[in-house]
């Protein structure tokens, strides 16, 4: 069985994104696009040359086939899919102007979809414990039974010393209330190595968007080894657990739309991190990795190769050994 940088484990679903910036009751139509944030991070972590497994579900339908194939196509190995007799799930994403986007969803707990009937049954155990990180997003834990699925994959990771990233990727909407959502949320970053925030979302759980605040609430309650605080077009926030702290800057590029910025930025950071470089290092090269995503229309169509990455750190004068 092949030996996988990362296993990427939630929702996998089809982002519609509309043609024109603004309100649905005018927009003219839609473009099809791969989307799901773990699997995002995995086509993204792909694509820098790491080997990747999927553990989800899809729909027995072409839009279902269509997320198979771009896996495939995407070097991600897709031995953790399982096909459910369930319609695959749709995001809706409305674009706003600066390239900023909402999302409305067809899923639980509208109506049942696909990603969300993954069972602990479809967790290979195996499979799972045959990676070094296990990635997941806070969407997977919205409702059962996907969310017994996730923390079953979590038991096994532990087990077999994976280290367990979750990237809260929070989405109202998909849940019932809040105060569930924290409760699921704690319990997931209690046994989360790595935590990564949206400064969009620190709000919701810890009252606060200043990062340094979130960073001391979330180091004295869960005690990660690292956390990451995404601050969207201002860089990232990151610390150790050892109490060092690296705060870089994005770089400035054309935004286009920052569908799946998070999802790369988690992916070159991780890349980094198991590749051995320094913290400061990881944020730099997340921080590429997440500009060029934003320079096109969907979550994966601008995602780099390796070479591409190097290229434009090499432009701006920064020299990292990749």
């Amino acid at each position: 069985m092949t030996v996988f940088s990362a296993v990427a484990l939630g929702e996998i679903l089809v982002d519609l994104i509309p043609f024109e910036v603004g309100d649905y009751v005018h927009v003219t139509g839609f473009s099809k696009n791969f989307g799901g944030a773990p699997f995002n991070y995995a086509v993204a972590l792909a694509k820098l040359g790491h080997r990747v497994g999927a553990v989800c579900a899809v729909g027995n339908d072409p839009f279902g086939s269509f997320l198979l194939e771009t896996l495939k196509t995407n070097n991600v190995d897709t031995g953790g899919v399982v096909v459910k007799d369930a319609r695959t799930t749709l995001a809706f994403v409305v674009r706003k102007p600066g390239g900023e986007r909402e999302f409305f969803f067809y899923r639980k707990p509208w109506t049942e979809t696909a990603d969300s009937l993954l069972s602990p049954e479809d967790i290979d155990e195996k499979y799972v414990r045959n990676a070094r990180i296990l990635h997941l997003s806070g969407v997977i834990f919205s409702t059962e039974p996907a969310r017994s699925a996730a923390f079953r994959a979590i038991e096994v990771a532990k087990k077999g010393k994976l280290l367990v990233s979750f990237d809260l990727n929070v989405r109202l909407d998909l849940w019932r209330n809040k105060e569930e959502l924290k409760q699921v949320y704690r319990k997931v970053m209690k046994e989360s190595d790595i935590i990564l925030l949206s400064s969009d979302e620190t709000e919701v759980l810890f009252g606060t968007s200043n990062p340094h605040a979130v960073i001391e609430a979330c180091a004295r309650e869960f005690d990660p080894r690292i956390i990451a605080v995404k601050l969207g077009g201002e860089g990232a926030l990151v610390y150790r657990g050892d109490g060092t702290y690296v705060e870089e800057k994005a770089f400035r590029v054309p935004v286009v739309d920052t569908t799946g910025a998070g999802d790369a930025w988690a992916a070159g950071f991780e890349a980094m991190l198991l590749e051995g470089k320094s913290l400061r290092e990881c944020v730099i090269v997340a921080n590429a990795v997440a500009a060029l995503t934003v320079t096109k229309i969907g979550a994966i169509t601008a995602l780099p190769i390796r070479d591409e990455l190097k290229r434009f750190l090499e432009e701006r004068n920064i020299s990292i050994d990749l």
